[in-house]
């Protein structure tokens, strides 16, 4: 992947339970908005619900220049049918990953810290995430906010396609591309928000 859209949609299926949404409902409506690079992450369903989730989800874009990503579940890539994965500080090492997807799938990683950023950029990767840019209650687990001031930083120490992910909404998420994101990932500011304006205005 050498170049991401500006909106990189994640399909949290634990967001979308608390607010009582249908995951394929909500993937429906992405996209028809426009979406065109979704990641599913699923931390509660079994691998079988997960692979079931990833048919039906390529079947809603199919046909569609979409990109589709799954989070963590590397195992489960090849049966996905997937374009890549998204694997996270406490996963399996870039090297592993790579040895089951291959090559050519597009593989992200998330980082928080400049040294990681540094690290990353030195790996087979396809893009760097660098977050929480902002605070977010869409994960209990989150390392320090970065910022702003973090997003510029990560730029300077990449050269990869920059991912910032936190708290992005359709508010702040001009400020973050100028600050040096190719791409702002967005979860609870789709499900709650405009999904064709956030869009619209970040084609």
């Amino acid at each position: 992947m050498t170049q991401l859209p500006r909106l990189y949609a994640i399909l949290d299926a634990e967001s979308c339970a608390r607010r009582g949404l249908s995951l394929l409902e909500t993937a429906r409506a992405w996209r028809d908005a426009g979406v065109t690079l979704l990641q599913y992450r699923d931390k509660v369903a079994s691998d079988l619900g997960v692979l079931r989730n990833a048919a039906l989800l390529r079947e809603v874009f199919g046909g569609l220049e979409a990109t589709l990503i799954l989070n963590d579940r590397v195992h489960l890539f090849a049966d996905s049918g997937f374009d890549g994965v998204h694997v996270g500080q406490g996963d399996a090492s870039v090297a592993a990953v790579r040895a089951v997807i291959g090559p050519d799938a597009v593989l992200g990683v998330s980082t928080h810290n400049p040294a990681q950023v540094s690290a990353a950029d030195l790996l087979s990767v396809s893009y760097v995430a660098v977050g929480p840019v902002f605070a977010t209650s869409t994960k209990l687990d989150t390392e320090p906010v970065v910022g702003l001031d973090g997003v510029a930083l990560a730029r300077s120490l990449t050269r990869k396609p920059l991912v910032a992910i936190g708290g992005i909404t359709q508010a702040n998420a001009a400020a973050v591309l100028e600050a040096g994101a190719d791409s702002v990932a967005v979860i609870s500011g789709l499900l709650d928000g405009d999904v064709r304006g956030f869009v619209a205005a970040h084609r």
